[in-house]
């Protein structure tokens, strides 16, 4: 099993991997590896996981220019494919159409081996996908549906085919497995273990998505989408910040109204309340990572009160903060 990636401008290969049978693990844990590029298309890492059937893969790119890739792989696989940010269009011999994403597209695509060309068109690009193999996908594949009939008839004939002709927008239930899968830090076996269950719960997602005959984002439109979407990304990368809701819309030019009606139609909660969610989950992982004190876990993600902190905690999780710090530093 093998794939490598070039520019047309370029004399040396962006990529070129050699993978064992349907991504076979040796020694009972994930396998691992961190791909840099830093030349003339750009700068950023495509970090790779694998195991049993399974392989993970996710990229962050800042892009010097528009670049047209030329890609080849000669294996059989269905890929969960998330694009986070940036644009793509993909063709090939094998695809029937061309294949394009935008921000916070995804879909899943069955493909048997693929020889064409990629085109990357926004300076920064940054994609999640997970191929599997197809024995693996089967087993989850719902067999009582008419809808995904054609897709598995596509599979059993070897043609490539999308799931689902239109694609539809990563929902905050997907993100947060994302975010989980990328973070993880066990190892092994164990590690094994959860990006197993982790990808299970992406793909129940996915499918039960891609099955609705309506889109998640309802009537608004595709500016406001990126708008919404812009609001989460500061919100993920600013915890310790303090902003209303009009100094919020204001930062990606809409309104309060827009943004508050917006972001609960996509993401089925408040603006705030997924700010203090992520916050929690911030400081959970903080507290069972990192070894902080309770007041530095507080300052971290915003709080100038520590007991105000403790009971937030408290209210997300059930427990205060020392019990969780308790329980990992003694197991």
């Amino acid at each position: 099993m093998s794939i490598s990636l070039y520019a047309s401008d370029l004399s040396e290969l962006i990529v070129e991997r050699e993978y064992p049978p349907v991504f076979d693990s040796l020694d009972g844990g994930p396998q691992e590896h961190c791909f840099h590029m830093d030349n003339a298309v750009g700068k950023g890492f495509y970090k790779e996981t694998y195991f049993d059937g399974v392989h993970i893969g996710y990229g962050d790119l800042a892009l010097a220019n528009k670049t047209l890739v030329h890609f080849k792989t000669d294996y059989e696989t269905v890929e969960m494919h998330f694009t986070l940010s940036g644009k793509t269009a993909a063709n090939s011999k094998t695809l029937e159409q061309e294949i394009s994403f935008e921000t916070q597209q995804h879909n899943i695509i069955y493909v048997n081996g693929m020889d064409g060309k990629m085109e990357w068109s926004d300076k920064e690009l940054r994609v999640f996908e997970v191929n599997l193999a197809p024995a693996f996908f089967r087993k989850y594949l719902p067999e009582d549906s008419l809808f995904f009939s054609q897709f598995k008839k596509a599979m059993d004939q070897g043609y490539s085919s999308l799931l689902r002709s239109s694609h539809n927008l990563i929902n905050l239930q997907m993100h947060q497995i994302i975010r989980d899968i990328i973070f993880c830090e066990r190892k092994g076996a164990f590690k094994k273990m959860f990006l197993e269950a982790k990808v299970i719960e992406l793909l129940l997602l996915q499918l039960e998505q891609l099955s609705e005959k309506e889109s998640l984002s309802g009537n608004l439109k595709k500016a406001d989408i990126e708008k919404i979407y812009a609001v989460r990304e500061f919100i993920l990368a600013n915890l310790n910040t303090a902003c209303s809701l009009i100094e919020l819309s204001h930062k990606v030019g809409t309104n309060e109204f827009m943004l508050k009606k917006g972001f609960k139609e996509l993401f089925g909660t408040t603006v705030f309340g997924f700010w203090n969610d992520a916050k929690m989950e911030e400081a959970m992982k903080l507290l069972q990572t990192q070894g902080m004190k309770i007041n530095e876990v507080a300052e971290t993600i915003g709080y100038k009160n520590p007991q105000h902190f403790s009971a937030a905690f408290k209210r997300k999780f059930g427990v205060i903060p020392s019990s969780v710090m308790a329980k990992h530093f003694s197991s």
